[in-house]
């Protein structure tokens, strides 16, 4: 959806704050590095609304200022002692047609999205006003002398922002207002004046922020997303002359070698392409192809800190990878713990987060013909969006 000119935004920012505490009103606290404010102001911007008003208490104009440097499409207007008259100041800073768009935001909520605004926006196609808001899910109760009553809560919503309405129907509603009457919020302005409001399915995540412990918990929500991705591995190498065999980083003797243009470990392989994997990232071969001669022999675990490092690039971490190597002999158990030291050691992980097992085929397939050794390997690893 393509927001325009006439789609307006008055962003409520001028009460105090007090119970969230702080050295500052809470709108311009900081959270996840960026102030309260910032964060609401930053959404309608990327939502195309080109007309934001910010309403925020006389002396705060530095304040918001400093929190929204290097942003452009915003202008101040100054609040009153109530939020209604706050809401009507920015309302009287816009000059548009009555069928125009204004969104009405409490700072206090920044996790806005621009899929929140879209749906308010296409629900005024039926109603003068719409609201997000979300059916109460928990029991409510009223304390009195007489101990605790509970009261039904079915049909009950709690009412969130933004909400949108129709620009002359909202001024239209506050013009009604009778004098004392202190709404507390836009949508119940409308409702006073007979006009209609439909609601539009809200979202946990837009939680008001009052008190310092919803601080605590809004930081954990704004860390980045993470994703989980997994990738498989698969290797296999010929047995040829030699007297050693590499394996997970390991030089095991044996009365074979592994035929290969690198060192042929096929452990080391196989988690090399479980990783690229879970990265998409295509495989050993478009990294390091076997035609280029700078590979020839060289160490497999260059190939695994590679693609460890694509991950860290990423911003990523692996947590976790586990190998099976599949071959006759040699026996894999007396060096495992050797093994998984080694791959823990390349990619800077935990010793418990890798794993090293090891399987026969029974005498069936190449492997059981000691014709060479395969391995697969499974990675696990975390990425933001």
């Amino acid at each position: 959806m393509t927001l325009d000119m006439s789609h307006h935004a008055v962003i409520v920012a001028a009460g105090t704050g007090s119970r969230a505490g702080g050295d500052r009103p809470k709108q311009f606290q900081p959270l996840a590095g960026r102030p309260v404010l910032r964060w609401s102001v930053e959404t309608l911007v990327s939502s195309s609304i080109t007309d934001i008003i910010v309403v925020i208490a006389p002396g705060d104009e530095r304040l918001a200022e400093d929190a929204m440097e290097g942003l452009s499409g915003w202008r101040l207007a100054l609040g009153q002692a109530t939020r209604s008259l706050s809401v009507q100041a920015g309302l009287a800073l816009i000059d548009g047609a009555d069928d125009d768009i204004v969104l009405i935001h409490d700072a206090a909520r920044p996790f806005l999205t621009r899929q929140h605004v879209e749906a308010l926006v296409v629900a005024l196609a039926a109603a003068p006003g719409a609201i997000l808001a979300l059916p109460v899910a928990d029991t409510l109760t009223h304390p009195s002398s007489l101990g605790l009553t509970t009261l039904p809560r079915e049909g009950l919503w709690r009412a969130q922002t933004p909400q949108a309405f129709r620009l002359g129907a909202l001024r239209d509603a506050y013009a009604r207002l009778v004098p004392g009457q202190e709404p507390t919020d836009d949508a119940q302005v409308m409702e006073l004046a007979g006009l209609s409001v439909t609601i539009v399915p809200g979202d946990p995540m837009l939680m008001k922020l009052t008190y310092p412990e919803d601080f605590d918990m809004a930081e954990r929500l704004a860390l980045p997303r993470r994703l989980t991705r997994t990738g498989l591995g698969y290797d296999a190498h010929r047995l040829g002359s030699g007297n050693q065999v590499w394996l997970c980083g390991i030089s095991i003797s044996h009365d074979h070698g592994l035929v290969g243009h690198s060192d042929a470990d096929v452990g080391l392989h196989a988690i090399t392409d479980a990783i690229l994997g879970a990265l998409g990232e295509g495989d050993i071969g478009d990294h390091f192809p076997p035609s280029d001669e700078r590979w020839r022999g060289v160490a497999s675990s260059v190939f695994l800190r590679h693609a460890a490092d694509l991950v860290a690039r990423r911003s990523g971490r692996i947590i976790h990878v586990d190998v099976t190597l599949i071959c006759e002999q040699p026996k894999i158990k007396p060096h495992r713990q050797s093994m998984r030291e080694m791959i823990a050691q390349i990619l800077q992980l935990p010793l418990s987060s890798v794993s090293v097992k090891a399987t026969t085929t029974e005498g069936m397939g190449f492997t059981g013909r000691r014709e060479g050794i395969a391995a697969t390997a499974i990675a696990t690893v975390e990425t933001p969006d």
